[in-house]
């Protein structure tokens, strides 16, 4: 399996102008939140780049890809139906093979020499199947993610066979259902915004799209438990974090997770401490 196409969902109502936003890099440099992306994946070895937009988008994004815009790809989302449905509107563009998914309010940092793009791409070319990445995450954040239960897999560090996935469950239904051996008590393993689909994927959400009744939106994570139920589906915790910029602050949060890590640590520390000393 060799991954050399990424997709990048970004046409929801309220997400469509997040991966506009600026921020400053781990080495001091202003960029844009697609930038910091595209570098991600690039440097993880994707060639090629579909990102699905509303109509009329492509331009801001072009400027916003600085030197990756070349290997952009861009598809519409008119008459939206959901996130499943924005993954399906590239499907000319993967044609048949698997590919890296991301979503366009997160952004990542690596705990590891290897990108979070990376890890997640070895592991699939490794096991050739579809991964998610994962991460754990406390019981109160769990209704804002689709979470995956399952086991360890044998022998391989961080890496776990999925039975089931649910989108956004409540602590009950994750207390039920959820429950994987090994984490923490009150924590789950829920989606990291980050996937390598395969073609079997794609082949369900348009089978499930079909079925929906009009008007119902298509989500990706019923699809994905029906792989789980068909085929290998693995997933990977991932040495890193995620930053939802969607969120109250996840901008700045973002940022200062950056900054934290990079050339500017003891300036944006010594800012820190100023604004708290501040009355």
């Amino acid at each position: 399996m060799k991954i050399r196409k990424a997709v990048i969902t970004a046409a929801g109502d309220f997400h469509s102008r997040l991966p506009l936003q600026t921020l400053v890099d781990r080495n001091g440099e202003i960029r844009t939140a697609l930038r910091l992306m595209l570098d991600e994946i690039v440097e993880s070895g994707i060639e090629e780049v579909a990102i699905v937009v509303r109509p009329g988008q492509q331009e801001p994004y072009i400027t916003a890809a600085g030197p990756h815009a070349s290997r952009l790809v861009f598809f519409e989302q008119a008459n939206p139906r959901g996130y499943g449905d924005a993954i399906l509107r590239a499907a000319d563009f993967v044609a048949g093979e698997s590919f890296l998914h991301l979503v366009s309010d997160h952004l990542y940092l690596s705990r590891s020499d290897r990108p979070c793009a990376r890890q997640l791409i070895e592991a699939a070319t490794r096991y050739e199947c579809a991964v998610s990445a994962i991460q754990p995450t406390r019981e109160n954040e769990i209704v804002f993610f689709g979470t995956v239960g399952g086991s360890p897999m044998a022998q391989a560090e961080h890496v776990y066979e999925v039975s089931t996935v649910i989108e956004k469950p409540t602590p009950t239904v994750a207390e039920q259902k959820l429950i994987v051996a090994g984490q923490r008590a009150g924590y789950y393993l829920c989606m990291f915004g980050m996937h390598v689909l395969t073609p079997a994927v794609m082949s369900l959400l348009q089978q499930n799209l079909a079925r929906l009744p009009e008007g119902t939106n298509l989500d990706l994570s019923s699809s994905l438990n029906q792989l789980a139920q068909t085929e290998r589906y693995l997933a990977l915790v991932i040495q890193g974090s995620r930053y939802n910029i969607s969120y109250k602050y996840g901008l700045l949060l973002a940022q200062l997770a950056f900054s934290l890590s990079g050339v500017d640590r003891d300036l944006i520390l010594t800012e820190l401490v100023n604004l708290l000393a501040t009355k």
